[in-house]
């Protein structure tokens, strides 16, 4: 029966001139440590032949034991040991993107750094497909601009009407109906806090508000 660390390795059949390669051996074997110790463990004299970091803040810096008591360190292994909650959910946090830096989806991919949305300037996207996507755009803000025009004729009534998408006749109770069908759609805890939404959630508030003294009157 064959220990730990003393098994044999094995070559691959090879092709006549090649170097022999070796196979990765089955089971773990036990690190040279920088010079001959015995384990580190209080009374243990067997060699010291297995490595295990000193602690959170030393891990490239190691005890050496035996076999027996590298596996009771490890049991008794706690990475965050002395570290408040907040410090370990954000220790986990950091883990899950590799400890690198992150952003709040779009504010510097699809958009630019003012929140707006960037034009594509990549050298990849075929001519066509890019004048389609600016002739998009330009058909956005053409649409924007009409209706801006249409809305300037309006009364202060018909614009607050048109702001919670209502054209009259229309009763108080469907205005609030209609109102409070907005305010849930566009309440920041439903949209994780996107600015737009906030702020168009204001223009609805104003709106409403503006109805609502009319029927007052």
């Amino acid at each position: 029966m064959s220990k730990v660390g003393t098994q044999k390795t094995q070559t691959e059949p090879r092709a006549q001139g090649d170097a022999p390669r070796k196979r990765r051996p089955r089971f773990y074997e036990p690190e040279t440590p920088p010079q001959p110790t015995h384990c580190q463990h209080p009374e243990c004299d067997l060699p010291g032949v297995y490595r295990a970091p000193k602690s959170r803040t030393q891990l490239n810096e190691y005890f050496w034991f035996c076999l027996d008591h590298v596996r009771d360190y490890n049991k008794a292994w706690d990475y965050y040991a002395g570290m408040s909650q907040a410090e370990i959910e954000r220790q986990v946090r950091n883990d899950v993107v590799g400890q690198r830096p992150t952003w709040p989806l779009g504010k510097w991919g699809a958009h630019g750094p003012t929140g707006r949305p960037a034009a594509p300037r990549s050298t990849f996207i075929p001519d066509d497909v890019a004048e389609a996507l600016d002739s998009a755009a330009q058909a956005r803000k053409t649409r924007a601009r009409e209706e801006q025009k249409r809305n300037s004729r309006l009364s202060k009534e018909e614009q607050a009407l048109a702001v919670l998408e209502l054209t009259a006749p229309v009763t108080m109770a469907e205005i609030r109906t209609r109102y409070r069908t907005l305010v849930k759609k566009l309440h920041p805890d439903i949209n994780g806090g996107d600015k737009s939404a906030e702020e168009q959630l204001k223009v609805v508030n104003q709106a409403y508000s503006t109805l609502k003294a009319v029927a007052i009157r």
